[in-house]
């Protein structure tokens, strides 16, 4: 089974709020956004989006230039139907993030919790940081969150890649300068717990 199908299995069988990383609202993220930009203009990408509230969160707050990401299609069916309307102001991307086609320089904004952690092959952290580096504006924020050091190891099935922020700033490289850094316990939809590192960066 290929990420595409394993991904489609899991939004085709689980309810949005089922599954581990779901949050009613990610305040973390939210806030980070926030300090990247006040303009309701800035233009945001959300990396594996798919089924996530942040995007109605988004929508609530006025900004008008949102892009979402996911590789499953049924999870970007499920967040259409529930956004309604304002659904088709939205650019939607159903890609692999390492292989997706998306415009160059930019985006303000690059948001992505719970995506990285799952490329476990360097050639694929590679080719993500190029699609950053290329769709990114210069003086944009990227915002990363992954599983922590003490984060789980598997996630849906799958192994991950657990990250400090000084090991997942330097998958990024110079290029991106690291403005602060920081840890939540996530509160899973079973009662379990997971850590997230969040690392805020600066493309110079």
């Amino acid at each position: 089974m290929d990420n595409k199908e394993h991904w489609e299995r899991v939004y085709g069988t689980k309810a949005p709020d089922a599954v581990s990383w779901y949050a009613p609202h990610l305040e973390t993220s939210l806030n980070l956004i926030h300090k990247a930009s006040s303009d309701r203009d800035a233009a945001i990408i959300d990396i594996g989006g798919g089924e996530a509230t942040l995007v109605d969160d988004l929508i609530a707050e006025g900004y008008r230039d949102i892009s979402v990401l996911d590789i499953s299609q049924k999870a970007i069916d499920v967040a259409r139907a529930r956004i309604g309307d304002p659904a088709d102001k939205i650019h939607w991307y159903c890609a692999d993030i390492t292989q997706a086609t998306l415009p160059q320089n930019y985006f303000d904004i690059w948001h992505d919790r719970a995506v990285f952690h799952f490329l476990t092959e360097e050639s694929q952290r590679k080719r993500y940081v190029e699609q950053v580096m290329r769709s990114v504006k210069h003086g944009g924020y990227v915002i990363m969150s992954t599983f922590g050091p003490e984060g789980p190891e598997k996630c849906s099935g799958l192994d991950v890649v657990r990250y400090d922020s000084e090991n997942l700033h330097g998958q990024f490289g110079k290029t991106f300068k690291l403005i602060n850094s920081s840890t939540e316990l996530h509160k899973t939809p079973m009662g379990t717990t997971q850590q997230f590192l969040y690392c805020f960066c600066r493309m110079e």
